[in-house]
């Protein structure tokens, strides 16, 4: 029997030796290698929108509602289909995340429950491109527009996703800001870390500012520059969001893969479409057309015709040792997020739970485990 895990990351003697020269170069925390790698993910949507290196994608979605203006008495509208990160930045604000439902064949946020949810205290309309399928941002910059609304782009399983041939998180897919997440598992990653896109220059500074403690000059600059080093001032009280050197040399590599990495995953994801077309399955939602799909994850759904249900699906493949998981359990079903949700008004994205599970999905899958995958799949099903 070969094992195959959820997730492996490729990492490379490229990678390896990126970090190993900032380890040798006696500077580790933010500086040339943050800004390089800012420069040249910023080029590779591009160019017109600057981008700030950050530890998280939770960061980013962070630094972005604080330079947004969001705060008490504000409401943030996102989807429930969404990993809890998503609404807890709106709380970290002060503010109220509105729960919406998804599309059924899209899974991202119905962009009709989204105007639905418009109040005179909404303030920004935060969407998720689930799985690395776009949504239909030109239609929630519509509503946007309409209303007088912030766009705040989670991003975190988008890259290269792109929309009407628009590269999600550059200068013409309707967001005011994007966040990136480079975790483990991601497209791309630094280990931890993420990135915070716009093309709001007065945006830009206030997040380049809260990055690190509200100090209106960054270490780097501190410490290389003629003026002294002591010589700054805090102008807000901000946070410790700076990407190290280490994790910023490892994704200007891992950034210069992402089209190697995107075809991998393509690939992966058409075998898997022909493998399983006739099993009683409801295969993953395509891109629009004249879009493009990241293929962050495979996820299914098995119909009322299937053998088994989802959970015993889950049980069988574990047993068979396939490492597969589900994406996600809706927030309005767990318990902090329960009492601020509504019962009854998410029937497609609990319809989608009920059958939902994440097969896997990477970079360097070997054909022997992409077949493992399938053989079992079919096994299970056909």
């Amino acid at each position: 029997m070969t094992p195959v895990p959820f997730f492996r990351p490729s990492i490379g003697e490229a990678e390896i030796a990126a970090v190993t020269g900032v380890l040798r170069s006696g500077w580790l925390t933010t500086a040339g290698e943050a800004r390089a790698f800012e420069a040249e993910f910023a080029e590779a949507l591009g160019g017109r929108v600057e981008a700030l290196a950050v530890t998280s994608a939770t960061a980013a979605l962070h630094l972005g509602l604080e330079a947004l203006g969001v705060g008490p008495g504000d409401e943030v509208i996102l989807p429930t289909l969404t990993f809890t990160a998503t609404a807890e930045v709106v709380r970290y604000m002060g503010a109220t995340p509105v729960l919406v439902d998804i599309e059924p064949d899209t899974l991202c946020m119905s962009t009709a429950a989204v105007e639905a949810a418009v109040t005179p205290r909404t303030r920004t309309i935060m969407p998720v491109h689930f799985a690395g399928r776009s949504c239909d941002m030109t239609g929630l910059r519509h509503v946007a527009d309409r209303h007088g609304l912030t766009i705040l782009d989670d991003a975190a399983h988008a890259l290269p996703t792109r929309h009407k041939d628009q590269p999600i998180g550059g200068a013409h897919t309707g967001a005011d800001v994007t966040a990136f997440s480079f975790y483990a598992n991601k497209t791309m990653t630094t280990g931890e870390g993420g990135m915070l896109v716009t093309a709001r220059p007065e945006i830009a500074a206030r997040a380049r500012t809260m990055r690190l403690h509200g100090i209106d000059r960054d270490v780097f600059d501190r410490f290389t520059s003629v003026r002294a080093g002591w010589s700054y001032d805090v102008v807000a009280p901000g946070f410790k969001y700076n990407m190290t050197d280490i994790a910023a040399a490892m994704g200007r590599v891992q950034l210069s893969r992402t089209h190697a990495f995107h075809a991998a995953r393509s690939r992966i994801a058409a075998n898997y479409d022909a493998a399983f077309a006739d099993l009683p399955l409801t295969l993953p939602p395509k891109a629009a057309a004249g879009d493009t799909h990241a293929w962050h994850l495979y996820v299914v759904e098995l119909n009322d015709g299937a053998p088994m249900d989802r959970d015993t699906f889950l049980e069988r493949t574990k047993e068979a040792g396939i490492g597969t998981s589900v994406h996600y359990r809706p927030l309005h079903q767990m318990s902090y997020w329960r009492e601020a949700a509504p019962a009854g008004l998410f029937p497609a994205a609990d319809a989608y739970f009920e059958r939902c599970a994440t097969l896997p999905l990477f970079m360097d899958m070997r054909p022997e485990e992409e077949a493992r995958v399938i053989d079992v799949v079919r096994g299970l099903l056909g």
